[in-house]
């Protein structure tokens, strides 16, 4: 089992017996979502920007305007933290101190580098469209050298890093046990719905096999 060294940096305090170090589970969750939420300062403030990313390997990649604030930032800082939450249920206990959620969470330290070959931007591009929609990137359109010049795309190596996990029911006072009160877990997920095409061409084309078969996965 290969897993990330434990350091004041990364590891766990809070709900310790919940943290997990193992690289090929803290994948796992990665790779089950596309959004982050990536910090940094500016102008002296902290501030936290949700972004679409992918991962490869021990690279995670994110992509944004070549004047977004963040991302200069950070490759000024030559490093960041970023964080990736599923959320899997509301836990309803007999008192408000109790209640609690389901989670899995991961959160990423590394060092930073922009993407600086066309070719190398366009492979990055593709996987983040993928990893929202497999097999997406295929049904589009090349894209512009004007998009490509002003996109800019970075690159975090994974230096260290932590997860999260709570996947049990309620842990009320022993005392409260017996109260006639509900408790319990409401299970929450993330659905797909049916797609809705957009005006134009769209409403009178069959949509493509892979979305459907996205929307079929994830109904």
């Amino acid at each position: 089992m290969n897993e990330y060294t434990k350091s004041k940096l990364n590891r766990v305090k809070r709900g310790a017996n919940r943290a997990i170090y193992d690289v090929e589970k803290i994948n796992t969750i990665l790779d089950a979502g596309f959004l982050c939420y990536v910090g940094y300062i500016y102008d002296g403030k902290p501030i936290t920007i949700p972004m679409a990313y992918c991962r490869k390997g021990d690279k995670v990649y994110i992509h944004g305007s070549t004047a977004n604030r963040m991302l200069l930032s950070i490759l000024e800082s030559e490093e960041t933290s970023i964080t990736v939450v599923h959320l899997d249920g509301l836990v309803l206990a007999r008192s408000g101190l109790h209640h609690s959620v389901n989670y899995r969470s991961v959160t990423l330290f590394g060092s930073l580098k922009k993407i600086e070959k066309d070719s190398d931007k366009t492979d990055i591009l593709e996987w983040i469209v993928n990893q929202m929609v497999p097999n997406h990137w295929d049904s589009l359109r090349p894209m512009y050298q004007k998009e490509l010049d002003r996109t800019l795309v970075v690159e975090m190596t994974i230096k260290t890093a932590s997860a999260k996990v709570r996947d049990v029911g309620v842990a009320d006072e022993p005392e409260d046990y017996e109260l006639p009160i509900w408790a319990g877990i409401v299970p929450i997920k993330q659905i797909a719905e049916y797609p809705i095409p957009d005006k134009g061409k769209p409403e009178n084309m069959e949509i493509p096999k892979h979305i459907i078969d996205y929307y079929e996965a994830n109904k």
